[in-house]
């Protein structure tokens, strides 16, 4: 069996920390988290991880100072800033301080777990296309292909299908898409759900791949399963 990926969260906003280390934990990730860069400092000492998510400005410093410092004596560690700071210098900035990825608050959860898988596929070697039946769910080129044939989605469409494929043969209920394809303004008492997943059953064709669980949501599955 495949282990987890590993992945540090460095993120001094409490709220914040909790919700993605929950994001990444449910798309199977193990997770540790630090609040500041002497406690991620420990725990990149004690363990060996395959990604690190880290706020730019934390209580003890500039986390893009301490990746720099890290690259600078060799560290080789996918890394993602997640920051408030937008400018283009900003992410310039982050990028040639050590940062392979750079994603700004406010961020999609699904997206920030999409990245950080991509990331940790340097170091683990997963595949980042995800497999059910013939159709192929590229989290790198964000592409959607069935029968080998590129289909068109939306950015949302594209989430929730990620995520089903990521939860492929498990019933993966409503309230959970919401959660990780949406923001936190989304209300989980709309249609939102079912509304994408009525296109996306359009776009795929038959036979059918994405199946309604009664009573729970929906499941992403071989057709007749």
């Amino acid at each position: 069996m495949t282990p987890p990926m590993r992945v540090l969260v460095v993120e001094d906003d409490e709220d914040l920390r909790v919700a993605v280390a929950a994001e990444l934990t449910g798309s199977g990730a193990a997770v540790t988290t630090a609040a500041d860069l002497a406690t991620a400092d420990a725990a990149l000492a004690a363990r060996p991880f395959d990604c690190a998510v880290f706020d730019r400005m934390l209580p003890d410093g500039d986390a893009l100072g301490y990746v720099h410092r890290r690259r600078q004596a060799g560290w080789v560690l996918p890394v993602l800033f997640l920051t408030a700071r937008d400018s283009v210098a900003d992410r310039v900035a982050g990028f040639e301080h050590g940062g392979d990825d750079y994603l700004v608050k406010p961020f999609a959860a699904a997206e920030l777990s999409a990245r950080v898988r991509v990331l940790g596929t340097r170091t683990t070697g997963r595949p980042t296309v995800l497999r059910v039946a013939d159709l192929e769910v590229d989290s790198a080129r964000r592409a959607v292909r069935r029968g080998g044939v590129l289909l068109t989605v939306s950015d949302k469409e594209f989430a929730v299908l990620e995520y089903l494929a990521v939860r492929a043969g498990e019933a993966v209920t409503r309230s959970e898409l919401i959660e990780h394809c949406w923001d936190a303004a989304a209300d989980p008492m709309s249609n939102v759900v079912d509304v994408v997943v009525k296109r996306l059953r359009r776009k795929l064709r038959e036979p059918e791949l994405i199946h309604t669980v009664r009573g729970r949501g929906y499941r992403l599955a071989d057709p007749g399963r």
